[in-house]
């Protein structure tokens, strides 16, 4: 998980990556997070309802669709064109297709109602979620890092203006739920400051409403 002298690993906090690459790694501190939460609210039984918490999940679920999807169809093209070596097929791939699978179980415990089944479900999910970024991590954060900061800048543009509105009004707030100040500085910096405005406004008040149903 290293390449000689960095452990490229969010796992525990976002000290190893240079400051461009702290977006992308807030959102996969993100997902761990909420891959915990639903875990954790499935095992002690949501306080909040059925309807509630399978939102909360869609939103997560969306999120996450964006992200491999950009993976897939951006972010792994160029990198094979710009990185020798780099693949991004293979486990990776195998990787998103699993997670596919899982985050429609869990939709469909969810949506069916069988909360009985949904702890299970869950933790399978939230297994799949740290094993998947443990493979990940060390391939694509070197791979990035070795790109030019701007290189960089341009490409990560690319792949947030392939978000659908669903999910550029939800990321921001999403991406900053629990982030140290130092990342939340970092990121923020690369973001054009009327939406930063919005995002610490009127989404994170709407983004908070919908954590109810988890904590």
């Amino acid at each position: 998980m290293t390449d000689g002298t960095t452990v490229w690993s969010t796992e525990q906090g976002l000290r190893a990556l240079p400051e461009q690459l702290k977006g992308f790694g807030l959102m996969h501190v993100a997902m761990r997070r909420d891959a915990a939460r639903l875990t954790a609210a499935a095992q002690r039984g949501s306080a909040g309802s059925a309807a509630a918490l399978a939102e909360w999940f869609g939103r997560l679920r969306s999120v996450i669709d964006w992200h491999h999807h950009s993976e897939d169809e951006i972010l792994w093209p160029y990198l094979r064109g710009r990185v020798a070596g780099f693949d991004g097929s293979g486990v990776l791939e195998e990787d998103h297709e699993a997670l596919d699978a899982s985050m429609r179980r869990v939709a469909g415990v969810l949506g069916s109602g069988l909360r009985a089944e949904l702890p299970e479900a869950a933790q399978a999910f939230e297994s799949l979620v740290r094993e998947h970024l443990r493979h990940e991590e060390p391939v694509v954060f070197p791979a990035l890092a070795g790109l030019s900061v701007d290189e960089y800048l341009r490409v990560e543009r690319r792949i947030i203006g392939s978000a659908p509105t669903q999910v550029m009004t939800y990321l921001q707030p999403w991406m900053f739920d629990g982030a140290d100040a130092a990342s939340v500085r970092a990121v923020s910096a690369t973001i054009p400051a009327p939406v930063r405005l919005l995002g610490r406004t009127v989404l994170d008040r709407r983004y908070r409403r919908g954590l109810g149903a988890v904590l």
